[in-house]
């Protein structure tokens, strides 16, 4: 059995309590691993509007509306972290802005933004509801957005997407860019399906001033016949196809996550590589992520979880509650993930999809 470090801050309730009620600020969140967990990833859903042969199966169940957590427990967990030392809140899904209300969410984040407690209120997104929100989602203060898209081809898409529209996408990019979002369009890399568009998805990202981040595939969940070995594209070969026709220099830049950042120097454009399988980037993790339903997993690839709903939803009115169940959590957090396709068979797969945890 692994010995945890205890956690000096998490000692008594009665120190929490006391510490919040003369207005110090209470003691950073640090993992056993001496990582300080300053990046929330929240998902507000498990419900989409798509479904992405290598995220969900085409017949999902989903979960019972009343295991969500209320937009106010929401706003109560996310609130707990921020006062932790989180200083970026990321939403995710599912499909974020398909949740009913959801900008009553994003609103009443804003104010830790105001107020200087939070850093950064962004979201990953499938793009088809950005024309209706793009313009709500700034004035909440969001300026960044991240977007799944993973081919131009309308065809293409419908095939990978089964149920979305390229063109619902394409308006929503604009809107966002229309309302001064800046957009990151996330591709997941998919062997025999977009290797041919690599060049093409680059250039049209740099015509229209967009950064571009390339994801390998990851073993999560069951999705029925998908092949996910014969889908798998190892981004060490994409890159290689880059340098044939670009000066790559690899950048310093980290944000403490699983890009790694190149520049392309001919055009200037900035490309970044997630790759779980090939490198991982366990050391410098300094995230957590809450699901939809009150269970905060503290490793992406790794299945170990800690209920928050129940002492959330147990005492909601004391804070001090469920900081303590915060903290007990993050002495739990793992050294690394279990992602590995090495011996061409899903090792160390998810059972969890990836619409669950909100990648």
């Amino acid at each position: 059995m692994t010995h945890m470090p205890k956690d000096p801050h998490a000692a008594t309730g009665t120190a929490t309590v006391s510490a919040q009620d003369s207005g110090a600020a209470p003691a950073p969140l640090i993992d056993p691993f001496a990582r300080a967990i300053t990046y929330l990833r929240v998902s507000v859903t498990d419900r989409c509007d798509f479904r992405c042969v290598y995220c969900m199966s085409e017949n999902m169940n989903f979960l019972p509306k009343k295991e969500l957590l209320t937009l106010e427990e929401l706003d109560a967990m996310s609130t707990a972290f921020v006062r932790l030392g989180v200083r970026k809140l990321r939403i995710t899904g599912g499909e974020p802005l398909v949740r009913k209300g959801i900008m009553t969410y994003f609103q009443a984040m804003s104010r830790h933004l105001d107020s200087g407690a939070l850093d950064e209120l962004t979201l990953t997104t499938n793009g088809s509801q950005l024309e209706r929100f793009a313009a709500d989602l700034a004035a909440c203060g969001v300026r960044r957005v991240n977007i799944s898209l993973d081919t131009l081809d309308e065809a293409k898409f419908a095939r990978v997407t089964r149920w979305g529209r390229l063109p619902q996408v394409l308006r929503g990019i604009d809107a966002a860019q229309q309302a001064g979002l800046r957009v990151k369009i996330n591709t997941v890399a998919l062997k025999g399906f977009n290797e041919d568009e690599l060049f093409a998805l680059q250039a049209w990202c740099a015509e229209r001033d967009m950064d571009l981040t390339f994801i390998e595939v990851m073993p999560m969940g069951d999705l029925g016949n998908e092949d996910r070995i014969g889908q798998y594209w190892s981004l060490t070969d994409l890159q290689a196809r880059l340098a044939e026709r670009f000066t790559v220099t690899e950048l310093a830049e980290r944000s403490g996550g699983p890009a790694r950042y190149v520049r392309l120097e001919e055009t200037g454009q900035k490309l970044g590589f997630i790759t779980p399988l090939t490198h991982n980037f366990c050391e410098s993790c300094n995230r957590v992520r809450l699901t939809c339903t009150g269970e905060l997993y503290m490793c992406l690839g790794q299945e170990d979880m800690a209920d928050l709903r129940a002492p959330l939803r147990a005492r909601p009115d004391d804070a001090a509650h469920l900081e303590q169940a915060i903290r007990a959590a993050i002495r739990l957090k793992p050294k690394g993930h279990d992602f590995d396709y090495s011996r061409q068979e899903v090792a160390g797969q998810m059972t969890r999809h990836m619409s669950h945890t909100g990648g």
